[in-house]
């Protein structure tokens, strides 16, 4: 990016607020899984420096949780999951194109997948009342049952991710543009 100092300054704002206003786009109506946590997260961890790209999705999380069906044993994967996410972002999302930010997503929303549904596997199958055995049976159960909310997290990850990229790109243009005419 061959932006001025200013505009860079002057976007982290648009960052922060953007990823604070998809996160807590949690608490709208939605279909099961299909949230835009994921695409925030990829987006904190793209365009947010420093601690505060981790920061602010777990910060929403604790707050929001409650909201939407409170803390569970498996939220600590869910959470771990989320901000794995924000490293994918880091990582693989330093410019922004629409294959990077698809990649990233299928990415981020495979990994969740994986992560999440181990953790209600095991929490499943630890129970005084076993949900799952406590076998690769199970686990390959668990997993088989659950790959529709996949689909549906990867549809709304797609989804959010290439809509707060793509916000994100419009409005920065934006002020690059007008600082521009302003000089």
């Amino acid at each position: 990016m061959n932006e001025p100092m200013q505009i860079r300054n002057e976007s982290r704002p648009l960052a922060i607020g953007l990823t604070l206003i998809s996160a807590l786009g949690r608490l709208m109506p939605h279909a099961p899984n299909v949230t835009p946590l994921g695409g925030s997260c990829l987006f904190a961890g793209s365009r947010i420096a420093g601690w505060l790209a981790w920061v602010l999705p777990l910060a929403v999380m604790l707050v929001t949780d409650p909201l939407v069906g409170g803390y569970r044993l498996s939220s600590i994967a869910i959470y771990a999951a989320f901000l794995i996410n924000v490293w994918i972002g880091r990582r693989f999302v330093q410019k922004i194109t629409p294959m990077r930010v698809g990649s990233a997503a299928f990415v981020g929303s495979l990994q969740f997948f994986l992560i999440t549904n181990f953790a209600v596997w095991l929490e499943g199958s630890l129970g005084a009342a076993p949900f799952y055995p406590a076998n690769f049976g199970g686990l390959s159960a668990c997993y088989l049952a659950a790959l529709p909310f996949w689909g549906r997290t990867l549809a709304g990850d797609l989804l959010f991710s290439g809509a707060i990229f793509g916000l994100y790109e419009v409005l920065r243009s934006r002020m690059v543009a007008e600082s521009s005419a302003t000089a």
